[in-house]
């Protein structure tokens, strides 16, 4: 009698819920154009067995047809999936990958080198938590790899794996390593960029991509896949004040009205009191509704359907915000901006400028700066050419919530369109918020500082104590008398309003 056995239950449920648990990293993979970006990638997924064996077959078809690695693998074929690619054997478009091992998920982006296709670069580095930059030992920093750099850094990305690719070619030389290492620390130093940890690798061979390379001992780090593996990225969008662009008002029917959209930042609590943008209108939150049920609270990157305990008219392009920490209004915003368009960037031209869900009218305004890639300072400019990156102050048609770039990413960044086209030419990160011009009616709010503070109490007294020195030589007939009482008034006062406007300035009343 034959017994077969019961196959074994594979606990689908268990693995779904492990996989939940794991933390996501997304990291770019970018550099200059031969440098081995699409490799390294594709031998970082063979060699922690991400493959499944049609995968192998179809790579070894696709090595021999396309291929530039003789009889062996071509490991780039795995993420350079275009037509055009494999003929040209370059990147174009950027890639996107998912894989994961037993500590952690990821989400890799191979970002074209080409210097043509920039702008795809700058869109993976977007979202991007982490940054591998990959150098060829021999070629070292090309204008490429440092315009990658200040684009990382205008982004925000401040965590930097420099991957010296190409070792065997250098023998698998200390010094080389070295030598490129001191020349990308010394350019990124300027930039922001102070998290770079080097590893010294060989893509073609996997030298120190997963296993550790027996031809460099003089290396102690960790592989590349063990530091991705234990990495911390920088995430502050949760710690944020709440933000929330409308994308869409829902209304099924007359009992419920809900303003959908994806909290960009910060976190969203029934009952919390927010305020509507641009309209000023403060309300409470009634429900916070999604397709599972209703939640208490919601965090970033949650997209869920608002109600408000009041009638409030909303749409399209307005923001919920924290009552407490809203952002500014302004019409006017200082930004450094990376230019894809084929006409340059020129000031007095109009273009569209989508933030978040809101689109208005913008005008460049004079007096533009470009980023020098070799000296790392800016110029000034009459223009911003396409694959240049630049600062610039952009008017625009009507005030809108803006925060600073470094405050909340996805309500301090932007896109510029040209209005014929409607092609996206240009992408800006806002570096800071300025009063509305003098003209058109407008009033410029200035901060309250110690200095003017001062300058208020000394200017008023000393016009407001004349009556005291009249009034003081009348009665006395001495105007060294008279003189000396009004001085005084004017040191004591100064003093008393001088404490008084600083005790008011911390005082959160009226409007901003």
């Amino acid at each position: 009698m034959n017994v077969q056995a019961q196959p074994v239950e594979y606990e689908f449920g268990s693995l779904l819920e492990q996989q939940g648990r794991m933390d996501l990293l997304r990291f770019i993979a970018c550099g200059s154009v031969d440098h081995g970006k699409s490799t390294l990638i594709g031998r970082l997924l063979y060699e922690s067995k991400q493959l499944f064996e049609d995968q192998l077959d179809a790579l070894a078809v696709d090595s021999r047809k396309f291929g530039t690695q003789g009889a062996d693998l071509d490991f780039a074929l795995l993420v350079d999936g275009l037509a055009a690619e494999r003929e040209q054997k370059i990147t174009i478009d950027v890639a996107y990958r998912f894989f994961a091992t037993a500590r952690r998920k990821f989400i890799v982006i191979d970002a074209p080198g080409h210097e043509q296709y920039t702008a795809n670069m700058a869109t993976g580095a977007s979202v991007a938590d982490l940054a591998l930059v990959l150098v060829s030992a021999g070629d070292g920093l090309t204008r490429q790899t440092k315009r990658h750099a200040v684009i990382l850094s205008m982004l925000g990305v401040r965590r930097v794996v420099l991957a010296v690719n190409k070792m065997d070619r250098a023998g698998w030389s200390q010094e080389a390593f070295r030598s490129v290492e001191a020349q990308f620390r010394e350019f990124a130093a300027g930039l922001g960029i102070d998290d770079v940890v080097p590893i010294p690798v060989a893509a073609k061979n996997g030298d120190n991509v997963v296993n550790r390379s027996e031809h460099m001992r003089w290396y102690r780090g960790p592989t590349l896949l063990e530091y991705l593996e234990e990495v911390e990225p920088v995430r502050t969008a949760d710690r944020q004040p709440f933000r929330m662009p409308i994308q869409w008002v829902n209304r099924p029917h007359q009992d419920f009205r809900g303003y959908c959209g994806l909290i960009a930042s910060g976190e969203v609590r029934a009952g919390m009191p927010v305020k509507i943008l641009p309209s000023g209108r403060v309300t409470r939150i009634s429900r916070i509704v999604t397709f599972d049920g209703d939640l208490e609270r919601a965090a970033v990157g949650r997209s869920v359907t608002l109600t408000f305990a009041d009638q409030i008219d909303a749409s399209r392009g307005d923001i919920v915000v924290a009552v407490d920490r809203a952002p500014v209004m302004t019409d006017r915003i200082s930004a450094r901006q990376f230019w894809m368009g084929n006409e340059p960037l020129q000031p007095g031209r109009n273009y569209l400028l989508k933030l978040a869900t809101t689109t208005v009218k913008a005008k460049i305004e004079p007096e533009l700066g470009v980023f020098d890639l070799d000296s790392r300072q800016l110029v000034s400019a009459k223009a911003i050419a396409q694959n240049e990156i630049g600062t610039g102050t952009l008017k625009l048609d009507r005030p809108i919530a803006v925060d600073r770039y470094a405050e909340c990413q996805d309500t301090g960044s932007f896109i510029l369109i040209d209005p014929e086209s409607y092609d996206t030419v240009g992408m800006g990160c806002v570096a800071d918020l300025l009063k509305p011009n003098a003209g058109g009616g407008k009033l410029a709010r200035w901060t309250e500082t110690h200095a003017r503070s001062l300058a208020k109490a000394v200017s008023w007294r000393a016009t407001g104590s004349v009556d005291t020195f009249i009034v003081a030589f009348v009665i006395t007939g001495s105007p060294k008398i008279a003189g000396s009482v009004a001085i005084t008034e004017i040191l004591t006062k100064i003093l008393i309003y001088y404490f008084h406007e600083r005790v008011w300035s911390w005082v959160p009343w009226g409007k901003r």
